[in-house]
């Protein structure tokens, strides 16, 4: 029998989450869908947070939601169906007005890296929605630690004018978390959803994706694309009557 561990490292800031990659969280090419692996990256940082005596209770109580704002991947070997995953992520030093993080999945068997990523996360306060500078977050100690992931880092992410409608869906009951807007995961199956299919068994070698305004219960959201296959690019947006909700980009082997 596999058992599974949580637990942080001696510097107190470094989280290892054990999990297996079910047949349920691949895509038709057993690999680990989009929306999967922004759910076990997130939910690793929340995990990690709650286990320090941060849980999102906690945290609301004392005036934050903590929303991821931008994420971004390295695939050296897309973790796949059956495949024993440990996903380690600390924090590092915060920007102005965003925290960050950094993770790798490795292979808990033989030890190899298979995903490199780091994360932004905004501070809301959620009685107004506005966003609220980094240095007021005094609930944990500061952390200094700056890492150097072979990996993307998250930033602004340009679709060219010239991209055309992929698809479009309504926002369901489904889709919404706790926070009360669409769960950044789902904007992973959004995506997938739109590519097109010629795309489908491409091996992915980087992943990018900003969470610009939230969507909401009911809203459209109309996705748009442009596919780059010189660079082997798709750029993603996607829009609301509010504005655009996400951009995000895919580079392919």
């Amino acid at each position: 029998m596999t058992t599974f561990q949580q637990f942080h490292e001696e510097d107190h800031n470094t989280f290892h989450n054990e999990t297996k990659v079910y047949f349920s969280q691949c895509e038709n090419n057993r690999k680990l869908s989009l929306s999967e692996l922004l759910r076990f990256t997130s939910d690793s940082a929340v995990e990690d947070y709650r286990q320090r005596g941060l849980s999102s209770e906690f945290l609301k109580e004392h005036g934050f939601y903590i929303l991821v704002s931008r994420a971004a991947f390295h695939f050296l070997d897309h973790p796949h169906e059956s495949q024993n995953i440990s996903i380690i992520t600390w924090e590092e030093k915060p920007e102005p007005i965003q925290l960050r993080r950094g993770y790798k999945i490795t292979d808990t068997d033989d030890g190899r890296v298979l995903v490199y990523g780091y994360s932004t996360w905004l501070l809301v306060s959620p009685e107004t929605r506005r966003i609220v500078p980094a240095k007021l977050f005094t609930l944990r100690k500061p952390v200094d630690v700056v890492t150097d992931n072979d990996c993307p880092q998250p930033g602004k992410i340009l679709v060219p004018a010239e991209k055309q409608l992929l698809c479009e869906r309504t926002i369901g009951y489904s889709d919404i978390d706790a926070n009360g807007h669409t769960n950044n995961s789902r904007y992973g199956a959004f995506i997938a959803d739109a590519i097109p299919p010629q795309y489908h068994n491409k091996e992915l070698s980087d992943f990018r994706i900003n969470y610009s305004k939230e969507a909401m219960l009911g809203q459209k959201l109309k996705i748009y694309g442009h596919c780059d296959d010189t660079k082997r690019k798709i750029s993603v947006c996607g829009e609301t009557e509010d504005g655009t909700s996400f951009e995000a980009e895919l580079l392919y082997k």
